[in-house]
């Protein structure tokens, strides 16, 4: 890990605060997750064919550089914990597969996923402005997805905002039969496939990437998925999404095998 001595200051507090970080919860998550960094490949249906998300997965994530790239980039919209904003304008990012933040910010870099409002955050020449005088050697674009995915997944998730809570067994039905063979059986996702950790998520958020997707806003939504939600009804995107934002990640849910 590069740092510039110019700033000795801020290297003792980036130290501080990953040795808070890690050491004081080396919690279940942090301990299962700090492994998951690299040497996935892009195997799943719904590959990218983005050159930087490939390159990307194929390299070790460097867990305190990420943290570095995190504060200075995400963490204004994402927060400090990486649980987003209450009204759901920003997601739940902790605990996320790493995999699948690689594949969502290099969609978005290359204009596959439409998201103005991130685009200036997550285009790599802003974020090398934001970091030129932090790194004594300048990142590339894969290693600074590989970087920041590290250490979000590391992030230890906190309470969401829930759904209303009034169709809760019908919304675990609909799950059961429609969602656990991707997202697994309570929303853990899968790391080898990056299909996302959907477990614990902002509701707000989750009804409106749901609707997104069925409307066909989401560009590059799992074509599988498209399809499947087309025949959703109201009631059932309520029920489900309420029922996914009240579950919680589990032992194993970070192994790279699923």
């Amino acid at each position: 890990m590069f740092f510039s001595s110019k700033h000795p200051i801020r290297l003792f507090i980036v130290f501080l605060s990953t040795a808070l970080c890690i050491g004081s919860s080396l919690s279940l998550q942090a301990q299962e997750k700090s492994n998951l960094t690299s040497t996935a490949e892009f195997g799943g249906k719904w590959g990218t064919k983005v050159e930087e998300a490939i390159k990307a997965l194929k390299l070790q994530g460097n867990i305190e550089d990420g943290q570095i790239i995190y504060e200075e980039i995400c963490e204004a919209c994402h927060q400090p914990g990486g649980n987003g904003d209450p009204a759901g304008n920003f997601p739940q990012l902790a605990g996320q597969q790493s995999t699948v933040v690689i594949k969502q910010i290099a969609d978005i870099r290359a204009g596959n996923r439409d998201n103005p409002t991130m685009y200036p955050f997550a285009n790599i020449e802003a974020l090398r402005a934001a970091t030129e005088d932090i790194f004594d050697e300048e990142k590339d674009g894969p290693q600074t997805l590989a970087d920041v995915a590290a250490f979000i997944q590391t992030l230890p998730m906190s309470s969401s905002i829930k759904g209303p809570g009034n169709d809760l067994e019908h919304g675990e039905k609909v799950y059961a039969e429609n969602c656990v063979r991707c997202h697994g059986d309570h929303g853990q996702g899968s790391f080898k496939n990056y299909y996302p950790v959907i477990a614990g998520q902002n509701y707000h958020y989750l009804m409106r990437q749901f609707r997104w997707i069925k409307e066909g806003k989401r560009r590059n939504a799992n074509p599988e998925m498209v399809e499947q939600v087309a025949r959703f009804s109201e009631r059932d995107m309520l029920a489900v999404m309420d029922w996914v934002s009240r579950q919680k990640l589990q032992p194993g849910d970070w192994d790279p095998n699923n």
